[in-house]
């Protein structure tokens, strides 16, 4: 049970201010509870809780009030039966609903009283939880918890900040970009070069066991070539004069964090068959080609909208790069160990929020893969790093005040959906529906926290200088998912989706 799931339960009181002179005062019905708390780590916490007698015994007679007036007992009218036999008629069934009141009513006041802040359930086990009859009941649990720290001075930072004037070479190389999302591939009769398209059937192995392997994947020939659990440098000179019906091998060693735990760390051998090579025809700026892209009346309003875009990119890669400086700060004395159950559970949420970001940052979605492979191939340590950075700037907002509010998620959704082309409504009942407003929201928060820490900061301007885009990325695992099973992909599978007519 979350922090905010312990607040729903919690008894409603009135303080003593809210009392007038006409009010009878508010009889104080806290539970007698003995709680004793153990710090395994930093982020867990074990707790015991004892229930005195005197609440218990509260309970069950509040229960069986409750329950007299309409009790069915055979042999009496309703509502007519002796206390002690529908006590023991109706035994069973009290004890079940004052065992979960009790429970219920104890995590709240626990939650008011303890100084840890819940970041995951209590693990009750309300199976084995019995109301005893004589003497007190006794049940524990283990919790996740935000780690105590002392607050890092975040005011005054000295930091570097990226600034570049985009030039008309800049717009050039992103209009290229662009226009491969609609050009045709066409089949090449000569040997493969840098930037050309391939179709290959790929196969992953290890010590001859197949691994996984991939039919038909249409991929681009870039320097790099990557994948979730690892990157095989020298693509484009391994493949370099490729034709149909060459195979190329190659090994690619596999990151810690690869999907199939028997093979991490591990070096994998990676053969390509090579089905066809073509080569990408871009499309004309015509006037019916300039309306499909996005409605626009010149190619002047489309080189416009494509600085703007470059601008909003530059905006990311700066604030990822202030972000990065802040967090390294702020995150230099958090050495405590966060539990390994706790970042398993949150890669997830992690890389969703990457490429929330990315997507509102108006990457393609070819960028997007690349830098969502990286993430894949370092994930406890992205995640470790990310869940420390969360958990000092969710303090900072707390002691500033600083909330999410509507317009936010609005200005967010709205920026999402203009990349992927979507309705902002619709956009919005995707990210609600995968349950992601959360993630969105600790986005939008965060965000406002680096402005705060941004606003007391000394910038340093430097030029920013646009990484080449030199990876490909597919999202076939080399070293495959685990499991007894081989997983064979198709292109569509691995999101490499081009067609004889597009390229995604």
């Amino acid at each position: 049970m979350a922090a905010d799931e312990l607040d729903e339960v919690k008894a409603d009181t009135l303080t003593d201010d809210t009392l007038t002179d006409n009010e009878p005062e508010v009889e104080d019905d806290r539970l007698n509870l003995e709680v004793n708390v153990e710090s395994p780590s930093a982020c867990e916490r074990h707790v015991t809780v004892t229930v005195a007698r005197e609440d218990i015994d509260r309970y069950l007679d509040n229960a069986y009030n409750d329950l007299m007036p309409t009790a069915n007992v055979p042999g009496f009218r309703i509502g007519r039966a002796p206390r002690k036999l529908v006590e023991s008629q109706f035994k069973k069934d009290v004890g079940e609903q004052i065992k979960g009141s009790l429970l219920m009513d104890s995590l709240g006041q626990i939650s008011d009283e303890q100084d840890f802040t819940a970041i995951g359930e209590p693990d009750v086990n309300v199976d084995s939880l019995e109301i005893p009859q004589e003497g007190p009941m006794t049940f524990e649990f283990n919790i996740e918890v935000r780690p105590d720290f002392e607050m890092p001075q975040w005011k005054g930072l000295k930091l570097k900040r990226a600034v570049r004037d985009f030039t008309d070479e800049d717009v050039d190389q992103q209009l290229e970009k662009m226009l491969t999302r609609f050009g045709q591939l066409v089949p090449h009769e000569g040997p493969a070069a840098v930037g050309d398209y391939l179709t290959v059937n790929m196969v992953s192995s290890l010590d001859d066991k197949q691994l996984a392997s991939a039919q038909e994947l249409v991929m681009r020939i870039r320097p790099t070539l990557s994948f979730p659990d690892g990157q095989l440098e020298g693509f484009d000179k391994l493949i370099d004069g490729a034709k149909a019906d060459d195979k190329r091998s190659a090994k690619v060693e596999l990151t810690d964090d690869a999907p199939n735990e028997e093979v991490r760390g591990k070096t994998v051998d990676i053969e390509f068959e090579v089905l066809e090579v073509k080569k990408l025809k871009l499309p004309e700026l015509t006037e019916d080609f300039l309306k499909e892209m996005g409605d626009f009346e010149t190619e002047e309003k489309l080189r416009e909208a494509i600085q703007a875009n470059l601008q909003r990119q530059l905006e990311y890669e700066q604030q990822q790069q202030i972000r990065g400086q802040i967090t390294a700060s702020l995150t230099e004395a958090a050495d405590w160990e966060l539990p390994q159950g706790l970042l398993k559970r949150q890669s997830a949420r992690e890389l969703e929020r990457s490429v929330m970001e990315l997507r509102r940052a108006g990457f393609s979605e070819e960028e997007i893969r690349a830098r969502e492979n990286l993430l894949q191939q370092n994930s406890a340590a992205s995640t470790e790093k990310g869940l420390k950075e969360h958990f000092i700037l969710e303090r900072i907002a707390e002691e500033a005040n600083i909330e999410a509010e509507e317009g936010d998620f609005q200005k967010e959704i709205f920026l999402i959906a203009a990349q992927s082309g979507e309705s902002p409504r619709r956009v919005r009942a995707q990210i609600e529906k995968r349950g992601m407003m959360d993630v969105l929201q600790n986005q939008i928060i965060e965000r406002k926290v680096l402005e705060l820490v941004q606003g007391e900061a000394k910038f340093k301007d430097e030029p920013f200088v646009p990484e080449p885009m030199d990876v490909e990325a597919v999202h076939l695992a080399a070293g495959g998912e685990g499991g007894s099973n081989v997983p064979d992909a198709t292109a569509d599978e691995t999101d490499a989706e081009t067609t004889e007519a597009e390229v995604s």
